[in-house]
């Protein structure tokens, strides 16, 4: 891996200056019952979510889906949605984010969740058009039974 917020580890595999802007391909991984991402919204992306190994969960506005290997989860741009690692054994998934970008989300937060500097990731998600909420980290844990190492 490149990089790990917390428990998700992200490796660029395909920036956006290759493909001209039009989408970015990253991977991630989620240790068993690991969450990726507080609830959240993007005003610019799609993302689509294939999984190669274990079991991914999201919540997508307000209906919850699970995925296995070979299988994808679309999470379109304007909804509301998270995700995290539904089962017990790691999680690896590649994804598809369009038009490229907002894999540079992830190299600019990185060094900010080590601080747990709240104003400037703030800061960071309004340059994206990103709405995140950190406070639903422990109702999502609750909520999925998920093991939270950390939060920002």
């Amino acid at each position: 891996m490149d990089l790990y917020l917390f428990d998700l580890g992200v490796r660029f595999l395909v920036d956006g200056e290759t493909t001209g802007g039009r989408f970015s391909l990253v991977e991630h991984t989620l240790p068993p019952r690991g969450l990726g991402a507080p609830l959240h919204r993007h005003a610019n992306e799609d993302e689509y979510s294939y999984v190669i190994e274990g079991r991914l969960g999201a919540q997508l506005g307000d209906g919850i889906v699970e995925a296995g290997p070979g299988e994808a989860v679309r999470k379109p741009r304007g909804q509301e949605h998270t995700f995290w690692n539904a089962g017990d054994e790691p999680l690896r998934f590649v994804e598809i984010i369009s038009p490229a970008g907002f894999e540079n989300y992830f190299r600019e937060i990185a060094p900010l969740l080590e601080r747990h500097d709240q104003a400037g990731l703030q800061e960071i998600a309004a340059r994206y058009a990103l709405e995140i909420d950190f406070s639903t980290i422990p109702v999502l844990a609750e909520r999925h039974g998920l093991a939270v190492s950390a939060t920002a």
